[in-house]
């Protein structure tokens, strides 16, 4: 059984005969849908899903910044450049 990382669910058939009150009804909240009682995907409001890729990308920024600490440091002359 997979765990369900929402406070909120629906059931596919839910969703389906009802897509916009599903989704409506969990006022903002990300919302599990189910099949069978196991987790297919995850509805969230666009601001939540947006808020996740800044994160994400954040975290890829961390790893390169991390990585390129551990390099080598050069020299570069100011006025050279």
């Amino acid at each position: 059984m997979n765990q369900i990382l929402s406070n909120l669910t629906a059931s596919i058939t839910e969703l389906k005969k009802h897509p916009m009150a599903t989704v409506n009804g969990a006022h903002g909240e990300p919302l599990a849908i189910l099949s069978h009682n196991e987790p297919v995907f995850y509805c969230v409001p666009a601001k939540t899903y947006e808020a996740m890729m800044d994160v994400l990308d954040d975290i890829e920024l961390a790893k390169i910044i991390q990585a390129r600490a551990k390099e080598k440091e050069i020299e570069v002359d100011i006025h050279a450049l």
